[in-house]
């Protein structure tokens, strides 16, 4: 993949995400670094739907000291989503999600999502239809491919890390509670 200016000072090994996936640096010709990606990230991401001449979002790994300009991501991404509608008006767009209910528990109202490595703040809850939406601003519809994406795109989801640890770590200390309760009974 020819990566243009963003190829300066890419090594071997280094994390590069690629649609919001995090991919290794296998090989480095100048300005086209390479990517092995194995059949798990391809059933998980849209990585595998990719042809010739699509627009990908590419993003380097931040280092100690930069200034973070969006959120924290790790670039592991929780499940493809599929598109189910899109809104537009003069200087926006709303792009809903469909997310899985199993993965749905650690999205929130204000909290953010990763979209195809795009960190965005969530601004529609639905926990009945399990969608979400983010709204887009003029600079990311520009920047990203969130800008072209169609319903019935799918897009790679990240979910937020720590959300993520918390509820998992509720829901294990609520559920070790409930059993210690009931063998108490």
């Amino acid at each position: 993949m020819d990566l243009g200016e963003l190829a300066a000072g890419v090594e071997l090994g280094a994390s590069i995400a690629n649609n919001g996936v995090c991919l290794t640096a296998t090989a480095v010709d100048k300005t086209v670094v390479s990517f092995d990606v194995i059949a798990e990230t391809l059933s998980l991401t849209n990585l595998g739907q990719l042809t010739v001449g699509d627009t990908v979002n590419i993003e380097r790994s931040f280092r100690v000291g930069d200034e973070i300009g969006g959120h924290i991501l790790s670039g592991h991404v929780a499940s493809g989503v599929p598109v189910v509608s899109i809104e537009t008006d003069e200087n926006l767009r709303i792009v809903i999600v469909k997310v899985p209910a199993d993965w749905f528990r650690f999205v929130h109202l204000k909290g953010f999502v990763a979209l195809d490595g795009a960190s965005l703040t969530i601004s529609h809850h639905d926990p009945l239809a399990c969608t979400i939406g983010v709204s887009l601003i003029p600079e990311t519809i520009e920047r990203t491919s969130l800008g072209d994406c169609q319903v019935g795109d799918t897009l790679n989801l990240e979910v937020d890390a720590q959300t993520q640890a918390v509820v998992e770590t509720v829901e294990r200390v609520l559920a070790s509670d409930l059993y210690a309760h009931l063998r108490a009974s």
